[in-house]
């Protein structure tokens, strides 16, 4: 597999906000979004039975893939590997692909306007608001209408700090005028860890 970095951390974002986790960062990406924050592109090979035991030499038994996009890269023996060694197997998707079965929590990141894969079960949908020219996208209905699926509005960064003040002011204004969606912050950046 391509990997870009592996790391242990607290998760920063959404539904498990402060929790420890092995991250698992893979290279490349099927969009090339201009307000993306992370370098993915570089890689290391490594295989999963290697990867594997990387993770085991840390406590947390939940591991976090993400990128660039996972599922250009994940296999089913690998989520049946890491199942076999006790994790808990979170993927972080911007939903436009399949991924395999079995995997623990999927929150998806959608990028307007390429549209989420048909079929693809989602537990926690984490959108961008991007400002005051801010719409949901009509694909995301049937999504949001699912009483199970987790809804979190995080807001973009931008680098500016005016600016990222606007957002977030405009984000806090959606979500109280939308209560169904939760307000998700990158406490992360915040706390000053990766």
């Amino acid at each position: 597999m391509r990997i870009n970095e592996t790391f242990l951390s607290l998760q920063g974002e959404g539904r498990f906000t402060g929790m420890p986790a092995f991250f698992l960062r893979l290279s490349g990406c099927n969009l090339q979004c201009p307000f993306c924050d992370t370098q993915h592109q570089s890689y290391t090979e490594k295989s999963e039975e290697d990867l594997v035991a990387e993770a085991l030499r840390h406590k947390p038994r939940h591991i976090i893939i993400t990128g660039g996009e996972p599922a250009l890269q994940l296999t089913q023996t690998f989520i049946d590997k890491l199942h076999g060694a006790g994790f808990f197997v979170h993927v972080e998707t911007n939903g436009t692909r399949p991924l395999p079965e079995g995997i623990d929590w999927v929150t998806c990141s959608p990028k307007p306007p390429h549209p989420i894969k048909d079929g693809l079960r989602i537990d926690e949908l984490k959108v961008l608001y991007t400002g005051k020219d801010f719409s949901l996208p009509d694909y995301l209905a049937p999504y949001i209408a699912e009483a199970e699926v987790q809804l979190y509005l995080q807001p973009l960064d931008t680098g500016n700090q005016e600016q990222n003040r606007a957002i977030l002011l405009g984000a806090i204004a959606y979500v109280m005028e939308h209560p169904e969606w939760k307000l998700s912050l990158q406490t992360h950046k915040m706390i000053g860890i990766k």
